[in-house]
C-alpha cells in the first residue's frame, strides 16, 4: 500500500472515530463501560482473526526471542486492556470540549516518544505541524456554542491516561513490524487484550453480566455495539496498525487531529449547528499541521 493511499484512508479511519467517540458515550448509558469495552474487543478480536485467516500473510513465529514476546504483551496490555479500562470509564463523566482537545495531545506525545526511543529528528518544521494542528482543533472545539474548558475531573484524567497508553501501545507496533506482518501484530494484541477484559469483567462484582441486564438495553444499543466493535474497532485499528508500520507512530498520530473535526462536521449535518469562520481556520491549521508533521525529515 502508498504512502498517498495510507494516507487518505487514516482520514476516512479518523472520521469514523470521531463517530465512535459519540457512539461510545451513548453506550456507556445503557451498558456497564466494562461489558462495553469487554464486548467490543471480544469482537474486534473475532473479525481480526477471520481476516487473518482470510488473507493468510506469512507467519513468522518460531525463534522469536522473549524479548519480542514481551513486546507484544505490553502492546496489548497498554492498547487494549488499559486502553479500553481507562477511555470507556472516562467518557462517562468527561466532558467532550475537553476529551477532544486531551486527544489531541497525542500528536505531540507521540512525536517526543519517537523522538526518544526511536531518534527520530523532532524538527521544526514537525513541531511548527503539530502546534498548528492543536490550534487547529482548538478554533474547531471552541467554535462551538457553549464550549469551555470545565475544571478537570477524573473522567478526564482517565481520557489523558488512555490517550497516553494507545500511544505508548503504538511505540511498541513501531517496533515488532520490523519483524512480523502488522495483521499478526494485530490478531496477537486484540486477541491477548480481549480474553483480559473478558476475565476481568468476569471477576469483577460491580459488573452485572446477567441475562436480564444485558438485554434491558434493547436492540438499537447492541446493533451500534457490534458496529463499532466491526467498524471502528476492527477494520479501523487494523488500517492503524498497518499505517503505524508503515509511517511510524509520529507521522500516523497526527492525523488524530482530524477526529474533533469529523466530529464537528457530523453535528452540523444532522444537528443542524451553525458553520462560523472559525471553522476554516481550524480546518486551514488543521491541514498545515497534517501536511508539516507528516513530511519526512
Amino acid at each position: 500500500m502508498n504512502s498517498l493511499r495510507t494516507q487518505l484512508l487514516l482520514i476516512g479511519t479518523m472520521a469514523i472515530w470521531g463517530l465512535n467517540i459519540s457512539a461510545i458515550k451513548v453506550l456507556t448509558a445503557h451498558f456497564d463501560p466494562m461489558v462495553v469495552a469487554a464486548l467490543r474487543m471480544a469482537l474486534a478480536a473475532v473479525v481480526i482473526n477471520l481476516t487473518l485467516f482470510w488473507l493468510k500473510p506469512p507467519i513468522i513465529l518460531g525463534k522469536v526471542p522473549i524479548e519480542q514476546w514481551l513486546r507484544f504483551v505490553l502492546c496489548s496490555v497498554l492498547m487494549i486492556y488499559a486502553n479500553q479500562i481507562l477511555f470507556t470509564g472516562g467518557m462517562v463523566s468527561a466532558s467532550a470540549t475537553n476529551s477532544s482537545l486531551i486527544m489531541a495531545l497525542s500528536p505531540l506525545v507521540a512525536s517526543i516518544m519517537a523522538a526518544v526511543i526511536f531518534r527520530e529528528t523532532l524538527t521544526r518544521k514537525r513541531l511548527l505541524g503539530i502546534a498548528l494542528g492543536f490550534g487547529g482543533v482548538f478554533a474547531v472545539v471552541f467554535s462551538g456554542a457553549g464550549a469551555s474548558l470545565s475544571s478537570a475531573t477524573w473522567g478526564d484524567a482517565q481520557i489523558f491516561a488512555a490517550m497516553f497508553s494507545f500511544v505508548a501501545g503504538g511505540v511498541f507496533i513501531q517496533s515488532l513490524a520490523r519483524q512480523f506482518h502488522a495483521l499478526v501484530i494485530s490478531s496477537f494484541i486484540y486477541t491477548f487484550g480481549a480474553v483480559l477484559l473478558c476475565i476481568h469483567a468476569v471477576l469483577d462484582d460491580s459488573v452485572d453480566l446477567s441475562a436480564q441486564a444485558l438485554l434491558a438495553a434493547g436492540f438499537w444499543p447492541w446493533a451500534l455495539l457490534i458496529l463499532t466493535g466491526i467498524v471502528a474497532t476492527a477494520l479501523c485499528n487494523m488500517l492503524w496498525n498497518h499505517a503505524i508500520a508503515e509511517l511510524g507512530v509520529a507521522r500516523t498520530s497526527v492525523f488524530q487531529y482530524w477526529i474533533p473535526v469529523f466530529g464537528v462536521a457530523f453535528a452540523m449535518l444532522w444537528l443542524g449547528e451553525a458553520f462560523t469562520w472559525w471553522h476554516v481556520v481550524g480546518l486551514v491549521g488543521i491541514l498545515l499541521g497534517t501536511y508539516l508533521g507528516t513530511r519526512r525529515a
